[in-house]
This record gives structure tokens, C-alpha cells and sequence, in this order.
């Protein structure tokens, strides 16, 4: 197979009838409180010169830094990683840190009316493996990602709400014998924390909180003792193969690989492989991080819990206490992506969080950013090797839920690469292709027209 030469700069990996550019732009700051406290930067200098290595992972995130360290410590096989910003950039420094299951749209009963009862149990196995996965990566590589709670909860955010965490509960008991505990409103009021829209919930001991960035970049750190090279802030503008062997064009450089693996997630660019074209939707996440409350603030909601939380709007809300004492608060929204999209969303979180939390409604805000949330047309994870392309991998889709499954993602696919795995291995539920979205250009259509039909359906 051949790319074609598509020279243009590195701007034009990212159309604009997706987002708006500085969506795509390292240069524009994030803004995010897991910046301000994450430590030092792992990003280093960008990639220069005329270099060759084994495996070049296009990404640097979880997915991307996980094959990259399980590729050089496992396999000591030499690989270099490109990365468009500063490593962890996109969304795996974004995002809420609720290190948890699943990544898929899906219900839990359509996963298994699709594939059965036994892939089913099959994908989400691999979920518990990928939370552990992230523990066993911190405490084995010394990370420091203040883990935070135990488990997290689904809290109904109206009373016919609860009756559907009702049926999800037994569904995780009876089929996936996962432990999960129901709470009435009462309950959850008095033990976990209570407010405007809180109904009861559902406790999954599935998961925890962590910071993000931390985890990022200490999974650089660790791939980088391990004896990959990571470069960021140097984007891929082009992407040619011949004779067998990919050419990976930089700003500053060339990079020649015998294998490829892509792991840009809701930053995939497009035109950049033909193959990945219009796969991917990503759709916006927003976050604002209020100054610490006193312990007579969270008093007046009652808050006693250390688990992440999420509650049950189509739209939802994902919110937890921080360990200083800071409420994270975030929630989807804008289909553009512009500058004035950014204010509008800060202030509707603003309002929201103080109508669901009145006690909290005049905190101030200290930080809002935001970032892409991956899905794809199947609504699951894509992952493999191009049919058409054996020498080319990916790993991305995850849902919003990408926090555990990346990193395990990354590691499988270190493992195929190194022929420790096979196409077998993977749960039918994340084994691609990755399907192109049918008039790709509409997109963002499709997202505004689901946007009012989950706004509706939430009233």
C-alpha cells in the first residue's frame, strides 16, 4: 500500500468543519488545574533530523506512552513516539481522572444481545484488568497520581432514573458478577452526599480517581527509563510508504519505521491516512474546578465520599471533591469549539453547578478548560492492524472512559506487535475496523442533532 504525498502544514491536519483551530493548537494554553499542579513538564525537545527505529507511534497519551513503555521494557523493541503537542496534551491531561469502566456507548444489555453473554463478560474482564493495570503502573513506577476514593457512583438524577440503575445493577450482578450496591435517596443523602438532582445511586467498586497529567507524564518518565524516545510538540504532517517502510514527515524532521501505531484518539487528524479518515467524532468535554471549599460548604450538601461520581443525564454531569478540597465539575457541550463557544460553556457550568449544588452557586470558579471526548461510528473501541496494512496498529474510541483502557490498549497492542498476542486476543467489543462515519463532512451535524435529542430526553 501507498500514501499518497500530501505535503501542507501541520495546521491543515485538522479541517475546520470539525473545530475551530485553537482547538488543535498546543500554543493556545489549556488552562487546566491538572497543569498548574502536575509537576514537571516530560515533554523535551521536538523530534529533528533523519532517524529510523522499529515502531513510531503516531500520539502521545496514555495509549501511545503505555506501547511505548510496554514495547521497550517488555520487548526491548526500539520505538519512537511523536506527539503534536507536549506529551499528555490531548485528552489523557484533560480529562476528569476517573480511572473506570467502560469505554462504549453502548448499554450494557445491547453489548450483550450483540455478542453474547461470554464476549461480554470477556470485554469487561479486560476493564478490571486495565484498573489494575493503572494502579500496578503507579506503585511499580513510583508515580505520584493521588489515587482517591474507591469504587465510584451513578447517582439518578431524577426518580425514573433510579429504576434504570435498578435494572444496570442486576444486570452486573447476574451476568458480569461484578460488586455493585443500590442506595435509595435517603441512603445517599446521608452517606455519600445529597443535592437538587440526587435520587439514590448505584456504588461500582470498579474504579477510583486519579490526576491525569500526573499519570501521563509519569508513564513518560517510566517509557523513557525503559529506553523509548518520546518527542513532543512535534506534529506529523505527512505520511508516506515505500518499499515497506513508513516515512513520518515532522516540522523539523523524518522518522522511518518498518511499523506504525496510531493512537490520536478525539485528536486523529484528518487526511493524514486513508484509512483512518472520518473514523472518529470527538465531541467536546467541559471542565471548571472551583477554589477549596471549607468543611462547612461541603457540609451543606453533606458531601462524605472520595469516590468520583456521574449521574444519569444523557448529557451527563461528572463531578468529585478533589483531594485539596476543590469541586471538579464537567459536563458536554458546544459544537464549535471557538473562543466565544469556551465562555459561553464556563458560564452554563457555572449555573448548573450551583443549581444542582445551591449551597456551592457563589464559589468561585478558579479553572476551566476542555478537551475531545473519541467516539466512533459502532460506538465501542476500535483496535487492531489494517487488513490492508499489517505493519499499521491502532488504539482508539474510547467513550469518555479512556483513563484505564488506554493504557491497557497500549499495552496489547505492544504485545501484538511483539507476536505475543493475536487478533483473537481482543474482546469482539474493541476489535476493529474502525468504521468511517457515512458524509464524514456532517459530523458535527450529527453530534448538534443527538445534542437535542439528549437535551430533550433529559428534561
Amino acid at each position: 500500500m501507498s500514501v499518497p504525498h500530501r505535503p501542507r502544514s501541520s495546521a491543515a491536519l485538522y479541517p475546520s468543519s470539525l473545530y475551530h483551530s485553537s482547538m488543535y493548537d498546543p500554543a493556545v494554553p489549556v488552562g487546566s488545574y491538572w497543569e498548574e499542579t502536575a509537576g514537571e513538564d516530560e515533554t523535551g525537545a521536538p523530534f529533528e533530523g533523519t532517524q529510523a527505529c522499529d515502531v513510531a507511534i503516531i500520539g502521545g497519551g496514555y495509549t501511545g506512552l503505555s506501547a511505548a513503555y510496554h514495547l521497550a521494557r517488555d520487548h526491548d523493541i526500539d520505538v519512537c513516539l511523536l506527539e503534536a503537542g507536549p506529551l499528555g496534551w490531548g485528552a489523557s491531561g484533560r480529562n476528569g481522572g476517573f480511572c473506570a469502566p467502560y469505554p462504549s456507548s453502548l448499554s450494557l444489555e445491547e453489548m450483550v444481545r450483540r455478542f453474547g453473554a461470554d464476549e461480554a463478560r470477556r470485554f469487561l474482564q479486560t476493564q478490571e484488568e486495565a484498573v489494575e493495570l493503572v494502579r500496578h503502573l503507579a506503585e511499580s513506577e513510583n508515580m505520584d497520581i493521588a489515587p482517591q476514593g474507591n469504587g465510584f457512583w451513578y447517582i439518578a438524577h431524577d426518580e425514573r432514573r433510579f429504576a434504570h440503575l435498578e435494572e444496570m445493577a442486576e444486570t452486573l450482578r447476574s451476568v458480569f458478577r461484578q460488586e455493585v450496591r443500590l442506595a435509595p435517596r435517603e441512603e445517599v443523602a446521608a452517606r455519600v452526599y445529597d443535592s437538587e438532582e440526587q435520587f439514590g445511586g448505584m456504588w461500582w467498586k470498579l474504579g477510583f480517581g486519579l490526576h491525569p497529567l500526573r499519570f501521563a507524564r509519569g508513564l513518560a518518565r517510566a517509557a523513557r527509563r525503559a529506553g523509548a524516545q518520546l518527542y513532543g510538540n512535534s506534529p506529523v504532517t505527512e505520511w508516506r510508504k515505500k518499499e515497506g517502510v513508513h516515512e513520518l514527515i515532522t516540522p523539523r524532521g523524518r522518522l522511518l519505521a518498518r511499523r506504525v501505531i496510531l493512537a490520536t484518539n478525539g485528536f486523529t487528524p484528518e487526511k493524514l491516512h486513508p484509512s483512518f479518515d472520518g473514523g472518529t467524532l470527538p465531541v467536546m468535554s467541559n471542565i471548571i474546578v472551583t477554589r477549596p471549599l471549607t468543611a462547612e460548604e461541603l457540609a451543606a450538601q453533606n458531601w462524605r465520599t472520595d469516590c468520583p461520581c456521574t449521574n444519569t443525564r444523557n448529557l451527563l454531569f461528572y463531578y468529585r471533591v478533589l483531594p485539596d478540597g476543590r469541586f471538579m465539575f464537567g459536563g458536554r457541550g458546544d459544537t464549535a469549539g471557538t473562543p466565544q463557544g469556551a465562555a459561553h460553556m464556563k458560564a452554563h457550568l457555572t449555573r448548573r453547578m450551583g443549581e444542582v449544588f445551591p449551597a456551592w452557586g457563589g464559589v468561585p470558579v478558579t479553572h476551566y478548560w476542555r478537551g475531545f471526548v473519541c467516539m466512533t461510528r459502532n460506538l465501542r473501541p476500535a483496535i487492531g492492524a489494517l487488513p490492508e496494512d499489517r505493519s499499521v496498529y491502532y488504539g482508539l474510541g474510547y467513550h469518555g472512559d479512556g483513563v484505564a483502557s488506554a493504557p491497557w490498549t497500549g499495552r496489547l497492542l505492544a504485545r501484538l506487535i511483539a507476536g505475543e498476542a493475536e487478533t483473537k486476543d481482543i474482546p469482539l467489543m474493541m476489535r476493529g475496523p474502525l468504521k468511517t462515519f457515512a458524509f464524514p463532512s456532517l459530523r458535527r451535524w450529527y453530534l448538534r442533532g443527538a445534542l437535542v435529542y439528549y437535551f430533550m430526553t433529559d428534561l
